[in-house]
């Protein structure tokens, strides 16, 4: 096993605390729960404004996040930033500091940052907006509807309620947005611009327009009337992902500053890796050449090859396409002399459904548990598995980490091409 570091004189980074809110609940400890328990949290959309959608179904989260914030504070928020601020909380706890932000936690707040992924941020805010200046005209459009539209809103708020000084980025690429928020922080870091950064991503798009635009694209399950079997990565059957909402964040800081402090420590963010099909504007390249250059490069920045590979979360969508896509490039890197894949997979969006730009955020939560806690999560929903996937897919119940290996890769792709893999280390 091979423990070299492909980018000298940088710092390790490591992970030191972690937030989650999904649809199989509030916090981390109710998401692995669930994800090993082999829970779905894909529900009907029962409001009237969904009544004539052929698709009603969707993973939205269980509670108004505006009931578990301030009042005051929860009003000035779009959907996305109010769980986006909810998981960045927990996760600052999580790493140890104090509830109170940067000035309660003896942090110089210059050397704190934020990164977030997201795809739609606030533009439900805008549609709504729009539909009040049609029924009711111009003086009754909310005065704050631009600054809860823009897509950033999420990233400020969060630095707003922890008082983050450093930076506060917002990254978008389609579906890898969460995966690459996390890519740039650990860059970040390992270059000295920054100590500690809040990453991952946020997403609230669980709204009839985008149901209705991804309806017409003949993209999501339609599954009505079995909405907790509706989300099936890789299986035989699969007919489409499931729309999503919530928020995944990971407290990422230099290996120093952790120890400085006897943070305890969950995994490393080893590295990541980038890359563009370029072609087309919504299908991937079904030779999934793309893919395999991200995790090619994900596993080199890493220090690390092939055969450190213990562990793959799959982006698996549950479209034909895409599963397909990414079962190309996982057998090209990582198969043996048949192409089956050696490093057991697994898919968590038969649970989530899809989180859109918050995916890559939640399932780098999941990974990182999975690495700390020594066991992967189940793939639900896949009784099945198709004939052209060939993986090692864990199925029926949680296995094992294998003990071979240090490296766990996270995948996330997205419409127009966009490949992002994190690779995070056990230590």
């Amino acid at each position: 096993m091979t423990n070299r570091r492909a980018t000298a004189g940088t710092r390790r980074v490591v992970v030191t605390g972690l937030g989650a809110i999904t649809p199989l609940g509030v916090g981390t400890g109710t998401l692995w729960e669930g994800l090993l328990a082999g829970r779905s949290g894909i529900r009907p959309l029962d409001a009237p404004e969904f009544a004539d959608h052929p698709v009603r179904i969707a993973g939205t989260v269980p509670v108004d996040p505006a009931e578990l914030l301030p009042r005051p504070q929860a009003r000035r928020m779009n959907r996305a930033a109010r769980f986006a601020v909810l998981a960045a909380h927990e996760a600052w706890q999580d790493a140890g500091f104090a509830e109170g932000g940067t000035r309660d936690s003896g942090l110089d707040p210059e050397r704190v940052g934020v990164s977030i992924g997201t795809i739609i941020g606030g533009a439900p805010v805008l549609v709504d907006g729009d539909r009040t200046l049609r029924k009711r005209g111009m003086r009754a459009v909310p005065p704050l509807t631009a600054p809860m539209t823009v897509p950033s809103q999420a990233a400020s708020q969060i630095s707003l309620a922890l008082h983050v000084t450093g930076e506060a980025r917002t990254v978008v690429s389609a579906c890898a947005s969460g995966t690459e928020a996390v890519g740039q922080a650990i860059d970040r870091i390992r270059y000295g611009r920054l100590d500690v950064v809040l990453a991952g991503g946020a997403e609230a798009a669980v709204t009839p327009e985008v149901m209705a635009a991804f309806t017409a694209m003949r993209a999501l399950s339609a599954r009505n009337d079995e909405p907790e079997a509706a989300s099936r990565p890789f299986a035989k059957d699969r007919d489409g992902f499931v729309n999503s909402e919530g928020a995944g964040l990971l407290v990422l800081e230099s290996e120093e500053h952790a120890l400085a402090r006897g943070a305890r420590i969950y995994c490393e963010a080893a590295g990541w890796g980038l890359s563009a099909d370029a072609h087309h504007m919504a299908a991937p390249d079904p030779t999934g050449r793309g893919i395999a250059a991200a995790l090619r490069r994900a596993v080199a920045d890493a220090g690390a090859d092939s055969r450190d590979v213990l562990h793959i979360n799959a982006h698996a969508t549950a479209t034909v396409e895409g599963d397909r896509a990414e079962a190309a490039a996982l057998s090209t890197v990582f198969g043996d002399a048949d192409g089956t894949v050696a490093p057991p997979v697994t898919a968590l969006k038969g649970h989530l459904g899809h989180l859109q730009g918050a995916a890559g955020g939640v399932e780098a939560v999941a990974t990182a548990l999975t690495l700390h806690h020594g066991i992967i999560p189940p793939t639900i929903a896949c009784d099945d598995l198709d004939d052209a996937v060939p993986l090692d897919l864990v199925r029926g119940s949680a296995r094992p980490l294998p003990t071979r290996g240090d490296l766990a890769l996270s995948n996330s792709f997205g419409f127009g091409g966009h490949n992002a893999v994190l690779a995070l280390r056990r230590r």
